[in-house]
């Protein structure tokens, strides 16, 4: 079977998510989407890649497939493989088969975690033959008209042993992502999470702060999708100082003096 409508329709995005661009991000996407381009969102943890592609996805009208990346993945994984039920053998497709057969999105979400081995299955999708073997069912599957390859990973948090091979990156164009300026970032976290602007603007500040200290005891900065969780619960009623070290230095280090450090420079902010 080429593609099953109603497996596209259960894979749209059923509302406009919430997106603020920052520069051409969404112009570049849609030019990469006319032309089929695989693309490549590279950006710090938390700065909105994963909420673009739901945003692109919903502004094109296409569905989407999201699949978080991991080192135990497969490309049986990807791709599926033969299960036993009562009737007997049956296949059942992966994740990037079923978006392959109805045209959607396929996003691999923080794709350096998965293995070689398991990268190297969608390589035959990311040039002109747009093809995916199904080795084990004995099929090769030419990719529905509509159907487009996004994946992201952060450049920042990766060792020598867990980066792409040129050999995938060069098939991909590339939009890099950072954290939002910040009138937009507290824009954004105000959106997101119903919270006086002015108390959002502070969380910035502190966000601000925080980055400073990445190479320096923190390996990831403070990322907006901490902020929108401070926010929500300083909306919930909880003191924005105890807000703050709940969801902005507790999660992101167990050190004392960064911890330290943290805590005084959300006191210099809320006081």
């Amino acid at each position: 079977m080429r593609h099953d409508p109603s497996a596209a329709e259960r894979l749209r995005i059923p509302s406009q998510p919430y997106y603020r661009p920052v520069g051409d991000e969404v112009a570049l996407f849609e030019a990469a989407w006319s032309r089929r381009l695989p693309m490549m969102l590279k950006g710090p943890t938390g700065c909105g890649k994963t909420r673009f592609v739901e945003y692109m996805a919903w502004k094109l009208g296409r569905p989407l497939v999201t699949v978080a990346c991991n080192e135990d993945m497969t490309a049986s994984d990807l791709v599926g493989r033969f299960l036993l039920d009562a009737e007997g053998t049956r296949w059942q497709d992966g994740p990037l088969t079923v978006a392959a057969r109805v045209g959607a999105l396929c996003y691999l979400d923080e794709i350096v975690e998965a293995r070689q081995d398991t990268v190297v299955v969608i390589h035959p999708l990311t040039d002109h033959r747009r093809l995916l073997p199904l080795d084990r069912k004995g099929e090769t599957l030419e990719a529905h008209p509509d159907f487009q390859l996004v994946i992201s990973y952060n450049p920042g948090y990766q060792s020598l042993m867990k980066d792409l091979k040129p050999s995938t990156k060069q098939r991909f164009g590339a939009i890099d992502f950072d954290h939002p300026p910040p009138e937009a970032e507290a824009e954004i976290v105000a959106a997101e999470s119903g919270l006086d602007a002015a108390l959002c603007r502070r969380l910035v500040e502190v966000a601000h702060k925080g980055r400073a200290l990445k190479g320096h005891g923190l390996d990831e900065g403070i990322s907006t999708r901490l902020l929108v969780n401070a926010a929500g619960l300083m909306r919930a009623g909880i003191a924005p100082v105890a807000a703050c070290e709940t969801t902005l230095v507790r999660p992101v280090s167990d050190d004392g003096d960064i911890r330290a450090t943290l805590m005084h420079a959300i006191r210099l902010v809320f006081g």
